[in-house]
């Protein structure tokens, strides 16, 4: 999985997958800021996931909506501290089912969810060429 990610100027960015499809990245403008989008994934993700969870009752959920809330660091890095993400269904489904598909999505299945303790490794590429991290 691959995205490229251009700045457009200012805080302004455009993420365009490998499909073409793109993301506006602006937090002062008319776009959602990078975490936002980490919430939005997220909520996307577990989506997903417990609708596959619950294929035998699809045909019943007559509503899902996915509501996440961050807590970020108060200091940089600006991390999520905890994310509190409530889960509106409606429909004709038993609730164990449901926070069955819940659990599973988070415990197994939701690739962000399990992304978010991700160890992180970087590659810098200016003016076209790879750079070494000075530090190292």
């Amino acid at each position: 999985m691959k995205v490229s990610t251009n700045w457009e100027g200012e805080m302004a960015y455009t993420m365009t997958n490998q499909r073409g499809k793109t993301m506006h990245l602006d937090p002062n403008g008319d776009g959602v800021s990078p975490m936002e989008s980490v919430l939005g994934g997220l909520a996307g993700c577990m989506g997903i996931d417990i609708v596959m969870v619950l294929k035998p009752y699809q045909d019943k959920i007559k509503r899902l909506e996915i509501d996440t809330d961050g807590e970020r660091n108060e200091e940089a890095p600006k991390y999520f501290k905890s994310i509190h993400i409530t889960i509106n269904i409606d429909g004709d489904i038993p609730a164990s089912r449901v926070w069955r598909a819940v659990n599973l999505s988070d415990q197994k299945y939701c690739s962000v969810a399990n992304s978010l303790n991700a160890d992180l490794s970087y590659t810098v590429v200016l003016n076209g060429e790879e750079v070494e991290d000075p530090k190292k």
